[in-house]
């Protein structure tokens, strides 16, 4: 008789959770879960468990860390044969992150992303809504009299801005 060796110790559920409760590894105060990247997780036939992420950009620099934390924290969670898969589409927008992941960013200091803004090609060219430049409050002390230094910021997801009234630098999450 031979020992059956199990590939799966828990259910889909507390591995799901696993994987969204690991840390962003650029922004370490929010969770994967948190930025909606985690798309998806089953168990095959064979116990394998496949995860699906979105990357927040195409050529993300923290792929490959993300895809490794999530692979170590659904093993740690019951799982030994995990499989990650990158997924492109639909791709993921900055609408994905969810009210608790933009407290977060707003209390460590990072300015939240604003709605985002359709591409010009679609916006309405006699009639219909006028665009407007996207407000960005300082996370700081709330101001909206803010602007950008520079569209790209300690990482490609976040832009450098001012605070005109308390005159603190921030970053803010860009919206895509």
């Amino acid at each position: 008789m031979s020992a059956e060796v199990r590939a799966v110790t828990a259910d889909t559920a507390t591995l799901l959770a696993a994987a969204r409760d690991v840390p962003d590894p650029e922004i370490p105060v929010i969770t994967l879960g948190d930025l909606g990247v985690i798309r998806d997780l089953r168990v095959d036939d064979a116990g394998t468990v496949h995860v699906e992420v979105t990357p927040t950009y195409v050529g993300c620099p923290a792929t490959a860390v993300i895809a490794q934390d999530v692979a170590t924290a659904v093993r740690a969670a019951g799982a030994s044969r995990v499989e990650v898969h990158t997924v492109l589409a639909p791709a993921w927008t900055t609408d994905w992150i969810s009210e608790e992941g933009r407290t977060k960013l707003r209390e460590y200091g990072i300015a939240p992303p604003g709605p985002v803004v359709p591409p010009a090609s679609t916006r309405p060219t006699r009639e219909g809504a006028v665009p407007l430049p996207v407000l960005v409050r300082c996370p700081r002390c709330g101001s909206a009299n803010t602007r950008e230094v520079t569209r790209f910021g300690s990482t490609p997801c976040k832009a450098l801005m001012t605070c005109q009234s308390c005159a603190e630098p921030f970053d803010s999450f860009k919206a895509i």
